[in-house]
């Protein structure tokens, strides 16, 4: 058995898929023996791990992301993961909640940013948020998860709105950082499997 094989197989086998499964990417990163197959295994390992971020958060954040990218092994996999170290049924719900939601928010504000037009400022949005009111998992979390998402998502205007909201309530960089490592790597992940 390649290298190659042996890493797919061992990312395979820890988020619960079939040794022979295969995206058309898995299978040409396979084929080619490809030195990337190290990163991409170590990236996707360190997901799950940060100095600032608890194993719980970790794996809702993880979640949120797979959410916001229609990833149904990844899903399933932090999902399970979250629920190993703890957290609810309500605290899951939440993560794919604030997924969907930002969804929505980073489009609508990414098009105010984008037209610059005073008048689309003073239209009520007319989308509800409740769940960024009192969320189960606290202010701060439901934030960091926020930022994460609206960073995959690209809108500026989000990002910058939530990081502020993030330091003004006491969070660190370094938890902030992290929090969008996270999403990156989740992101980068569900390019491969999928």
């Amino acid at each position: 058995m390649s290298e190659s094989t042996e890493l797919i197989q061992e990312i395979l086998g820890t988020i619960g898929q079939p040794a022979d499964y295969r995206t058309d990417a898995l299978q040409l990163l396979e084929t080619g023996e490809s030195r990337y197959l190290r990163d991409f295994k170590l990236n996707f390992t360190s997901v799950l791990t940060s100095e600032h971020i608890s194993a719980k958060e970790c794996a809702l954040l993880a979640l949120s992301t797979a959410v916001n990218n229609q990833n149904k092994p990844l899903i399933e996999y932090y999902t399970t993961v979250a629920k190993q170290n703890e957290a609810t049924d309500a605290d899951v719900a939440e993560a794919v909640g604030c997924a969907s939601l930002l969804a929505s928010n980073n489009i609508f504000y990414r098009f105010r940013h984008f037209t610059q037009k005073e008048k689309y400022t003073q239209i009520p949005a007319r989308i509800r948020m409740q769940l960024m009111m009192k969320p189960v998992t606290g202010k701060e979390f439901f934030e960091l998860m926020s930022l994460a998402i609206s960073a995959v998502n690209g809108c500026e205007m989000c990002v910058n709105a939530h990081e502020d909201s993030l330091i003004k309530l006491g969070t660190t960089e370094e938890r902030i950082f992290d929090a969008v490592r996270i999403a990156s790597l989740v992101t980068a992940t569900g390019k491969i499997i999928f």
